[in-house]
This record gives structure tokens, C-alpha cells and sequence, in this order.
């Protein structure tokens, strides 16, 4: 995979101001106000700042958090996590391998009845749908 390397003003030509807000300085959008909060079409989710396939619907669940939930990426390469301290709570940060940009973050152990037990709680504002032709 070829990484997406820009500076910060190409980003922001690129992006919305939300966009960028989220992508690039890890902000959140309001719960239960996302694109893809409810969104039960079959396709594919990429990452809006490169177009790096990142989820896929089947692994797309109702968790009732505010947010779309996948409980795997569509490969395991698509995202990398990381730590992250801020707010006074730990947490796992998730990104965009492909251009490092924020997604949000994953949770474990929560007790979803699905195969990985993982939540990975993504702004709707991260990502771009392509529906399954069909």
C-alpha cells in the first residue's frame, strides 16, 4: 500500500472544514447526527481524505452508540491503532493506515453479540460508501 503523505495546507484544500477537523485534528461529530449512523446499504467504506477501503457493511452492526460500528476492518492492514490518553480516559485511537488520518477509536469486551467482541466506533464524517453494484 502506498502511503498518502500531505502537509497540512494540502489537507485543508482538500477536505471540508469538518472534514479536516476530524481527520486531521482527531475531532468527533456529534453523535447520532452521521451520514452512516443508520445506514444498512451493502457496500464498501473508505477513507474520505485518500479512498483507502477500510469496512466493509457485513462486519457493520446496531451497537446504539451514535455512531456507525464495524466490529473488524476489511483487512487487517486498513487500520493501525494506537493509544490515546486525552479526556482524562484511555482509549484506542483508531487510523487510516494508508494516510494516517483519525477515524476514532475501538472498544473490546463490550458484550455485542459479534465474532470479535471489538466496536470500532468510526466518524461517519471519515468515511465515503460505495455501494454494492447490484
Amino acid at each position: 500500500m502506498d502511503k498518502v503523505i500531505k502537509n497540512d495546507d494540502e489537507w485543508r484544500a482538500e477536505l471540508s472544514a469538518e472534514e479536516y477537523r476530524v481527520l486531521r485534528q482527531a475531532g468527533t461529530e456529534r453523535p447520532f447526527t452521521g451520514e452512516y449512523v443508520d445506514t444498512k446499504t451493502v457496500g464498501v467504506y473508505s477513507c474520505r481524505a485518500c479512498g483507502a477501503e477500510l469496512f466493509r457493511s457485513e462486519a457493520k452492526f446496531e451497537s446504539h452508540c451514535g455512531w456507525p460500528s464495524f466490529y473488524e476492518p476489511s483487512e487487517s492492514d486498513a487500520v493501525t491503532l494506537h493509544r490515546d490518553d486525552s479526556l482524562g480516559m484511555s482509549r484506542v485511537e483508531v487510523r487510516c493506515a494508508r494516510c494516517d488520518s483519525h477515524l476514532g477509536h475501538v472498544f473490546h469486551g463490550e458484550g455485542y453479540p459479534t465474532p470479535t467482541d471489538d466496536r470500532f466506533c468510526i466518524n461517519s464524517v471519515c468515511l465515503t460508501l460505495e455501494p454494492a453494484a447490484g
